[in-house]
């Protein structure tokens, strides 16, 4: 009986301590792994621009671009060493969970949804949902979208806004940024709602089109992420956002990517998060 008992006693002991073990070894290799490899993955867009987009010469381009080069020369001592990984806002969470990437530096919203199944380093930006509309028939409240079409992107807090807080709107999905805008062009719907953020920029290039509706429900954040439980790259994240403040980085990225499009029409400070301090 007392082997019995001293060989149960063992194993109880090797059931806590071996996952424990197992989960340090893993957060703590993150970071070494990405240097191992000499490259960080991080999920961008390609069409939200002036965010995270590509040129002409097929190059990424936008704020979060600035970002996240500058997060990379941080961890790598080369902002080149980044293989920048193109993805679709429905599946920003998916490329995490599967390990297609390391961070998602992709215009991401905060949400307590999201906060369940990816976890988010300090905040960079402020944003809230708006809607863009032509001009000859500009959409001024959410009243005047009853049972019309509203173009919406899929796996943005647009859509879920809108689907749980009016289901009298009738919603147009999208997969891509891109596809909504051609959309909105084309007149297959009344509006387009997205991050006001993306639509004060996008109206300033597109005559013909305003932002009537500029912030629908509560004022949120945008931050990078990585996977669930990868505490030494988020806590890593966070200080080098800490530290990155100390210079005013981000609103030397502001200056330099959006800047340059939303003249003197935005607050800077109604936008940018220094430091990752609201």
């Amino acid at each position: 009986m007392k082997n019995v008992l001293n060989t149960l006693k063992k194993i109880a002991i090797a059931s806590v301590i071996i996952p424990a073990l197992s989960f340090g070894a893993e957060a703590k290799n993150s970071i070494d792994e990405i240097k191992e490899k000499g490259k960080v993955r991080i999920g961008v867009f390609s069409d939200k621009a002036p965010f995270g987009y590509l040129d002409s010469n097929g190059k990424n381009q936008g704020f979060d671009i600035v970002i996240a080069k500058r997060l990379t020369k941080e961890l790598l001592g080369d902002e080149n060493k980044v293989d920048f990984v193109l993805l679709e806002p429905a599946n920003r969470v998916e490329y995490l969970e599967t390990n297609k990437v390391d961070i998602v530096l992709a215009n991401f919203t905060v949400t307590p949804e999201r906060k369940q199944k990816v976890d988010f380093a300090h905040p960079y930006m402020k944003v809230a949902i708006g809607v863009v509309s032509p001009e000859k028939s500009p959409i001024k409240s959410v009243a005047e979208l009853k049972d019309k079409k509203l173009i919406v992107t899929k796996g943005t807090t647009a859509e879920v806004y809108f689907t749980k807080k009016h289901p009298e709107v009738d919603l147009l999905s999208f997969d891509h940024i891109s596809e909504s805008f051609a959309a909105l062009k084309d007149g297959r719907g009344v509006g387009f709602s997205q991050d006001n953020t993306l639509l004060f920029a996008w109206a300033k290039q597109n005559p013909g089109f305003v932002v009537e509706i500029d912030s629908l429900g509560s004022q949120d954040t945008i931050a990078p992420a990585v996977k669930k439980g990868n505490t030494v790259l988020l806590n890593w994240i966070n200080q080098t956002l800490e530290k990155l403040g100390k210079e005013n980085f981000i609103h030397k990225a502001y200056d330099e990517t959006l800047k340059p499009i939303y003249g003197d029409s935005v607050n800077v400070e109604s936008i940018v998060i220094e430091g990752g301090k609201i």
